[in-house]
C-alpha cells in the first residue's frame, strides 16, 4: 500500500512524494485523510533545520500531527468503523527509511485505532486543530489561569478562547499590529501601550526565548510565568529582579489522552470555537509553497492543506 505524503528530505527541501505504508496490524485502523495542518512551532524548526537533537529525529521525514479524515478500513477489534471520522495526532507508519517525524502529511495513514480520537464529520478542516487545541488546554489545566497572554498567533487566541470559556478574561499582548484583530471576550494590546505591573500569571504563547527580563517586572510579587511555546535557544534571565519578586516558572508540555477528552466536550457543548483560526488552505499537492507560506507570512495564522485530491 502507497500513499503521497509530504517529505522534508532536508532542511527547506520538501516536496509532495509517493511513500509505502506498513501492513495494518490488529488494532490499526487505516485513515484517508482530509485535512492536515501545518504547526509552526515544532514543524517550522525542521523546516528551518534549527530543531535540537532528539531520539528519532532525522531525515528524510514526514511532518505532521494535525490530521483528520475517514476511517476506510479498519484490522480487528478497534472500536471504531468504517465511515467515522477521526482525528489522528500523527503517525509512524512508513516504509523505505522515511521516519514519522510527526507523520500526519499523508493522503493516507495507518494508526493504532487507541491513538485516534472520533469527532463529528461536520468539523471539517478545523477537525485538524484538535491537537493544539488540547496542547492550549494542557497548560491552562496545569495551574492557575492567565491574566496576561504574550502572543495572539494560533496558540495565543486558543489559551485566550478557553481561558474565557472558564470564566476568565486575559489580555494579550501582540506586536504585530494586523495580529491584534479577531478577540472575543479579551483585550489584544500593543505592550507598551499596557501599564500594568501586577500580572499574577503570565503565559507565554511567543516561543521567544530572550521575553523573560521583559516580562518579570510586570509580575506581582510571587507571580508565575508558564512557557507554552518551543524554545530553541537557552531561556536566562537575571536574577535580582526575579529574585525580588519570587518568581515562579512553569513548563507546559504536550497535551495527554486527558486533555484531548478534556478539549473535545467543551467543543461539543458548544462552550469553544475554532472558527476564524484557519485563515489560509492549499491543495496537498501545492504542499511546498504552503509550508513556505504557513513559515514566512505573519499574516498566515493556520495553513490547512487539503488532501481530497490526493491519496
Amino acid at each position: 500500500m502507497d500513499t503521497h505524503a509530504v517529505i522534508l528530505s532536508g532542511p527547506r527541501s520538501l516536496h509532495l512524494g509517493q511513500v509505502g505504508l506498513k501492513a495494518p496490524a490488529l488494532g490499526d485502523v487505516v485513515v484517508k485523510v482530509r485535512h492536515s495542518g501545518i504547526s509552526t512551532g515544532t514543524e517550522k524548526l525542521f523546516w528551518q533545520g534549527t530543531m535540537p537533537p532528539f531520539p528519532g529525529m532525522g531525515y528524510p521525514l514526514v511532518p505532521g500531527y494535525e490530521a483528520f479524515g475517514e476511517v476506510v478500513e479498519t484490522c480487528g477489534e478497534t472500536g471504531l468503523a468504517v465511515g467515522d471520522h477521526v482525528f489522528v495526532p500523527g503517525t509512524n507508519c512508513y516504509k523505505g527509511g522515511v521516519r514519522g517525524l510527526f507523520g500526519g502529511a499523508a493522503g493516507l495513514l495507518v494508526t493504532p485505532a487507541a491513538r485516534v480520537a472520533k469527532l463529528d464529520g461536520g468539523y471539517g478542516a478545523e477537525g485538524a486543530l484538535l491537537a493544539l487545541t488540547a496542547t492550549a488546554y494542557h497548560a491552562l489545566a496545569g495551574g492557575a489561569l492567565p491574566d496576561l497572554i504574550i502572543g495572539h498567533g494560533t496558540l495565543g487566541r486558543l489559551l485566550a478562547r478557553i481561558t474565557v470559556a472558564m470564566g476568565a478574561a486575559p489580555t494579550v499582548w501582540e506586536i504585530d499590529v494586523t495580529r491584534r484583530q479577531g478577540a472575543e471576550g479579551y483585550d489584544v494590546v500593543a505592550p507598551e501601550n499596557d501599564p500594568r505591573r501586577d500580572y499574577k500569571v503570565i503565559f507565554d504563547a511567543s516561543g521567544a526565548s530572550g521575553l523573560l527580563d521583559t516580562l518579570v517586572p510586570r509580575l506581582a510579587k510571587g507571580g508565575e510565568i508558564v512557557l507554552c511555546g518551543f524554545y530553541t535557544e537557552a531561556i536566562s534571565f537575571a536574577f535580582p529582579p526575579a529574585f525580588m519578586k519570587e518568581l515562579r516558572l512553569r513548563v507546559a508540555a504536550e497535551w495527554q489522552p486527558a486533555d484531548l477528552d478534556a478539549t473535545r466536550r467543551l467543543l461539543d457543548e458548544g462552550r469553544l470555537s475554532l472558527a476564524g483560526l484557519i485563515t489560509h488552505r492549499a491543495a496537498a499537492s501545492d504542499a511546498g509553497a504552503a509550508y513556505e507560506t504557513a513559515f514566512t507570512d505573519a499574516n498566515c495564522l493556520k495553513m490547512i492543506l487539503d488532501w481530497s485530491a490526493s491519496a
